[in-house]
């Protein structure tokens, strides 16, 4: 069983199939997946704690460039002192800044950190050592500035050598030669040439958001055309301050005097942050599979974000990457959230005419692209523009991002596109997600930074201890199928697909969490629809078929004389004893008796399939809307999904089932379903003499409709019944079926592109 270590950045191969999935834990090697971990709730008591907590690191490049703006009445003092005494007091035993000083991957973000401190401390004539030891540390890696292989902080081939010349403006003595100084000089050249060559607005906020590294040449006036309600410039402190030693503004002024009042002596790269922060952590405690755990948070930090999108927050209004990922976590967590927020995005234009697309932002992009599908109206043109072109951009940036290292950031590129959110495996994405997870989870914009109170290795541990567990209950769970596939003789009908134990992958695909075995269980021992379908379509005779219905009808334990067939008894008698068996445990946790409507859905269940064989048997060719309304139900979800619903944890009564609500629900799956099932297999039916959705269109229409037509038409009736099903699922007022519930109705929705 291979093993999966806790490293500063764990990767793996992701997985290719579910039986990969369930076969094999993420182990560490001094843990077993079976033996309980005694610090699993410690952990998750100081993740709790840990969740509602905004922690941004200090930023040593934003912190200098703040020190060096001057008090606006007597510009030979420092405006902010206390970044001076900050400064002094973080300086690395290297003589470098920054975040991690000597981090391997980030040598040229402690370099621009570095080559900021020094001219901050020298412009007030402070900290002389400090600057001669920021100084040699400047020298002895300038090389590493000029290393093209290495990462690069955004704007750095502006920002540093501009550093650089302004260093040298003041007189310092820098230990560098004359020849790698002009180097510098030369890749800043061919920067701005190639900036140049683009045209768009994005060229001009991305030239005036790297302000700084620009000083003589900068029209500072034309900058501030950025400046945002709060006062700051890109809420940056560095572009910010860089502004205000060149131009007074008062308001950008009390920007940076809030930043000092709230962060002490030092400032973030990025202020604010905390609503972009506060929805990574929801997505990433998501992602991870852990979400169960902390809902009572996860409401609290949606529920203040709510309020800030319907105040319209410019830190959500003003980032692309806020937006859309507010727009999407929301939206999928039940509240009202409308599409026309993100319509300005809609035109791929807005994003080339900004900083981030001037950038070519991926991560931007990917979350353009996952709001893109969280569609619950037909109509919502808006996400299908934006679906449109982040797509194509994402596809674009593959190749080329491949050349640059972003092994992870591009397999997460790969794994959105590859599978749409209406056909994702969310447990194989947790796998995944975990399996590449990141445990030194640092950002980077001009400078790298931190911006999660919560311990990224709390997060894993748990994420690793509650996948191995629930690996370990399948296992047992699997056992047991196989035991009851045997025990209820299903193995002997020759005539049937054995498709048990790939029902209950089903069923672990969907129902994924520890305590949900009952639910798990229900599913798999109700896919014995899978045998009747066949006795139903190929196996049985018409006595045995109007034999089997009349069984169901009686619902009578006393019926061993009346079987016409030894098939009909192994049939029936797995039937009975299993929905019973299920009915009663159920009707435990309901509180009333459930047995009686599940054997209802199983008699229009096999009335259904019973129609469908009288139109083979007889050469009737059903009109579309009869096949349909036969058809949604003879996909067989009916008596499947409705036991299971017992289990997931919540009342659902008679009343909810009986609501329209409900039957909407159950007929969009089977919807869904009937119509992915009939692409998927009208070439084979058509062979034997069968009619699906695809061949009725093209014998209705005499001819005129095409095969690529009927199937583009089909799929485009599978798009609105996706669309209107998230609706469903999503909406909370006027709804009667619990969420826990409409859940899994949208599971089994995404889980027919693979289990059909």
């Amino acid at each position: 069983m291979p093993s999966l270590r806790i490293t500063h950045s764990t990767r793996a191969v992701a997985t290719k199939g579910l039986t990969a999935y369930m076969g094999h834990g993420l182990m560490k090697k001094s843990r077993s997946a079976n033996i309980p971990i005694p610090g699993n709730e410690v952990s998750k008591k100081r993740i709790r704690e840990q969740i509602p907590n905004v922690d941004l690191s200090s930023s040593s490049y934003d912190t200098a460039w703040v020190a060096m703006v001057p008090l606006p009445e007597f510009p030979q003092f420092p405006c902010f002192p206390e970044c001076l005494n900050w400064i002094i007091k973080n300086q690395h035993p290297d003589g470098s800044w920054g975040i991690h000083g000597l981090h391997p991957s980030l040598v040229k973000d402690a370099l621009s950190s570095t080559l900021a401190c020094v001219p901050a401390l020298k412009r007030w004539n402070i900290g002389e050592e400090h600057v001669r030891r920021g100084l040699h540390f400047v020298g002895s890696y300038f090389s590493s500035a000029m290393d093209e292989k290495l990462h690069s902080p955004i704007g750095f081939e502006i920002i540093f050598p501009g550093m650089l010349g302004y260093a040298i403006d003041m007189g310092l003595d820098l230990p560098i030669s004359q020849n790698d100084i002009d180097v510098m000089f030369h890749m800043r050249d061919l920067e701005l040439q190639r900036v140049s060559e683009n045209s768009s607005e994005g060229r001009k906020a991305y030239l005036a958001y790297v302000a700084e590294g620009l000083v003589k040449s900068q029209d500072w006036h034309e900058v501030m055309k950025y400046q945002r309600d709060n006062g700051s410039l890109f809420n940056s402190p560095s572009t910010t301050a860089a502004a205000l030693t060149h131009i007074y503004d008062a308001k950008a002024l009390e920007y940076l005097h809030s930043l000092l009042q709230k962060f002490g002596s030092s400032v973030p790269t990025s202020y604010p942050r905390d609503i972009h922060t506060l929805l990574c952590v929801v997505d990433k405690i998501e992602r991870l599979g852990i979400a169960r755990h902390f809902s009572y948070e996860i409401k609290n930090i949606l529920d203040r974000i709510y309020r800030c999108w319907l105040n319209n927050d410019e830190e959500i209004n003003a980032d692309m990457a806020t937006c859309a990922m507010a727009f999407r976590l929301l939206r999928m967590n039940g509240f009202d959230i409308s599409s026309d927020a993100l319509t300005q995005f809609g035109d791929s234009n807005f994003f080339f005419n900004s900083n981030q697309g001037h950038l070519k932002d991926m991560k931007t992009v990917l979350e353009l692209y996952k709001a893109s599908q969280i569609k619950i109206l037909p109509n919502e043109q808006v996400l299908d523009k934006l679906g449109s072109w982040s797509s194509n951009f994402l596809r674009e940036a593959l190749s080329a991002n491949s050349e640059h290292g972003l092994q992870v950031l591009s397999q997460e590129v790969d794994y959105a596109l590859k599978f749409p959110f209406y056909a994702n495996l969310e447990r194989l994405e947790h796998k995944s997600y975990i399996e590449n997870f990141k445990v030194e989870n640092l950002q980077v914009l001009k400078t790298s930074y931190r911006s999660s109170g919560i311990d990224d290795k709390d997060l894993l541990e748990l994420a690793l201890e509650d996948f191995n567990l629930c690996q370990s209950i399948y296992r047992k769970e699997l056992q047991h199928i196989e035991s009851w596939v045997k025990e209820k003789r299903l193995d002997q009908l020759e005539f049937a697909r054995q498709k048990q134990i790939y029902c209950y992958f089903t069923a672990a695909a969907m129902i994924f969490s520890p305590e949900s075995s009952d639910a798990r269980m229900s599913w798999a021992k109700n896919t014995v629809p899978i045998a009747i379908d066949d006795f139903f379509d190929n196996g049985g005779s018409r006595e045995e078929l109007v034999n089997f219905i009349s069984l169901v009808e009686k619902w009578d334990g006393n019926h061993e004389k009346q079987f016409c067939s030894e098939r009909v008894n192994i049939l029936y008698s797995a039937l009975y004893s299993t929905i019973n068996e299920i009915g009663a445990k159920a009707s435990a946790l309901q509180k009333r008796c459930v047995t009686d409507q599940i054997v209802e859905t199983w008699l229009t269940l096999v009335k259904a399939m019973m129609k469908e064989s009288e139109w083979a048997r007889t050469n009737t060719v059903p009109t579309m809307d009869e096949y349909m309304a036969n058809g949604y139900i003879s996909f067989a979800l009916g008596p499947i999904i409705l036991p299971t619903l017992f289990f997931v944890g919540q009342e659902l009564s008679v009343d909810a089932i009986g609501d329209p609500e409900y039957h909407n629900l159950n007929k969009l799956v089977g919807i869904i379903g009937r119509l992915l099932n009939d692409m998927q297999s009208f070439e084979r039916e058509g062979k034997e003499g069968k009619l699906n959705s695809v061949t009725l269109r093209i014998v209705h229409s005499r001819g005129s409709t095409s095969e690529e037509e009927a199937i583009r038409e089909i799929q485009s009736i599978i798009d609105s019944s996706r669309a209107e099903l998230r609706r469903l699922v999503l909406q909370n007022e006027g709804s009667v079926v619990p969420r826990a519930c409409k859940d899994l109705f949208a599971r089994r929705a995404e889980r027919c592109t693979y289990f059909i």
